[in-house]
């Protein structure tokens, strides 16, 4: 169903005093829903910081369950181990004759995927459906019918779409003013990289006013670039977005970003795959040199490549072990070990690095005990230039961009979040239907916004596709936005109040790999 304007979002900037002038509607507004914004409630956190809640929207008449019927990747192939949930229109055709075969009456709906940055909107693919239904449980018994029959598939909301801009939203905005507010933004993750802590617990243990989750987070750990007041501790996914900190947490910018590496050993010099991740594992892609299938940004995506080089520092914690070479670095970079052997525990100012495959050979010839290793690290913003990794400089990578220069502006294929080949299905699922999504932006006045949506419960919170959320943000007056993780990730929290949204997991928050908190002054 493609319906609606996003009046209720200009509602939305309104009651936030956003200064923004309302865009035109996407389509014909529809007369059934209100389109204001209803606040819910808002509190002054600390003086200059003040969480609104919101709630956007309502359910329509048109709202149903329905059974989604899995499609083969192969047009001939097995129709009861399909995974696609969207294809070509001859495949969903096939699957739909199979069905009626079998009693079932079938539709068959066409997918589109809207206009970005660097793609033009289109049919992203076929999808097949049966039923319409009011109640969960009737799709979930017709569903048991379905599969009986050899088929795959499971059961979706129609207003969890992605195509109804008044679908019912829960909305937490929180606004920081450094022109009021004497205190920081900062990242945190707890007491190593390698873990995960629940939001609530650090901001409790930093004595936070407050947070939010940040980067994605893989094998228990950030995932992305990732430089901490300078220090660089996360391999870059080359070209995705980050939010820069500076001016002591209390500057923010959006910019997309890449990282090199460089080993030195005398003249000779490598550059290094990764930076405390798993050898061998690059969640996202995006990395350098062999990786398949791909080298560009493939979210949610594990490319792999068997000859690299990772480096870990002291804030990763326990390192991964297994075959391979290793070589630990005392503070000046001198050599103290060499291992034929992977998980020695890093010095304290020190690190090591961890080679498999062909790239051990190297490391062994060229690491001996008592030499000294260098290494160069180079961050490049989206112009190319250079940033200076300060103490000053905190840079969390997570993407897509949203808003840039105050306009909506997502860069879906460089970003990752359109799959590359046939099987569309984690671009359907993600990018272009309706999930939880937490955000940041900057507004034209220099104050920061981190918001959540909540999703995936039908009738409370839908959630926003990414088109819809990089819309929110500039009605929301950002002038630079970004998407942070999301889905079952997306948690805010107040020092007072606990958690403020509802997340999306049937067990609450998650433990999550670093989040972003809002610190008081400390006391001099």
């Amino acid at each position: 169903m493609q319906r609606r304007s996003l009046s209720l979002m200009v509602a939305a900037a309104t009651v936030l005093g956003a200064a923004t002038a309302a865009p035109a509607p996407l389509a014909e507004a529809a007369p059934t829903r209100s389109s204001a914004a209803t606040t819910t409630g808002t509190t002054t956190v600390a003086p200059g910081v003040t969480l609104t809640t919101m709630a956007l929207g309502g359910q329509d008449a048109d709202d149903r369950w329905t059974v989604h019927v899995n499609l083969p990747v192969d047009p001939a192939g097995p129709l009861a181990t399909a995974a696609m949930a969207l294809g070509p229109r001859a495949t969903a055709d096939r699957v739909a004759a199979a069905l009626r075969d079998s009693g079932f009456a079938p539709r068959v709906e066409e997918v589109r995927i809207p206009a970005y940055a660097d793609r033009r909107a289109g049919t992203l693919g076929w999808t097949v459906r049966i039923g319409r239904y009011a109640d969960a449980a009737d799709a979930t018994a017709l569903l048991a019918r379905v599969k009986a029959s050899g088929f795959a598939g499971g059961t979706r909301y129609t207003a969890q779409d992605g195509t109804d801009s008044r679908a019912p939203q829960k909305l937490h905005v929180l606004r920081l003013d450094f022109r009021t507010f004497d205190g920081t933004l900062e990242t945190n993750y707890g007491p190593a990289l390698n873990g995960t802590e629940k939001l609530t617990d650090l901001v409790a243990g930093t004595g936070a006013l407050a947070g939010v989750n940040a980067q994605w987070f893989y094998n228990s750990a950030p995932g992305g670039l990732y430089v901490k007041d300078g220090r660089l501790l996360g391999s870059a996914t080359q070209g995705r977005a980050g939010l820069k900190l500076t001016r002591g947490g209390r500057s923010a910018g959006i910019d997309t970003y890449t990282a090199h590496v460089t080993l030195r050993a005398g003249t000779d010099s490598v550059e290094i795959d990764g930076v405390n991740r798993v050898p061998g594992e690059i969640w996202n892609c995006g990395g350098v040199g062999g990786d398949l299938p791909t080298q560009k940004p493939q979210h949610d995506l594990k490319c792999t490549d068997s000859s690299e080089l990772v480096r870990f520092t002291p804030e990763w914690g326990r390192t991964p072990t297994g075959a391979g070479t290793e070589a630990v670095l005392d503070a000046n970079g001198l050599v103290t070990a060499v291992n034929t052997s992977r998980g020695a525990g890093v010095p304290a100012g020190g690190s090591t690095v961890q080679a498999i495959g062909e790239s051990a050979d190297w490391l062994l010839r060229h690491a001996a005990v008592g030499t000294k290793l260098t290494f160069d690290e180079r961050v490049l913003d989206g112009r190319g230039r250079r940033v200076r990794l300060t103490p000053d400089t905190t840079i969390l990578q997570v993407g897509p961009t949203l808003v840039r220069d105050g306009k909506v502006s997502v860069n879906a294929r460089r970003d990752g979040i359109i799959r590359e080949g046939a099987d569309q299905t984690f671009t359907y699922n993600w990018t272009v239907r309706a999930n939880p999504r937490s955000m940041i932006g900057v507004d034209d006045r220099g104050r920061l916004l981190v918001v959540v949506v909540d999703g995936r419960q039908a009738g409370y919170s839908e959630g926003l596709s990414i088109a819809d959320a990089a819309r929110l943000m500039r009605r929301l007056g950002a002038r630079e936005a970004m998407n942070l993780d999301g889905g079952g990730s997306s948690v805010m929290a107040t020092a007072a109040s606990g958690i403020v949204n509802r997340p999306s997991d049937a067990t609450g928050q998650r433990s999550l790999g670093n989040v972003l908190l809002v610190r008081p002054r400390p006391a001099s």
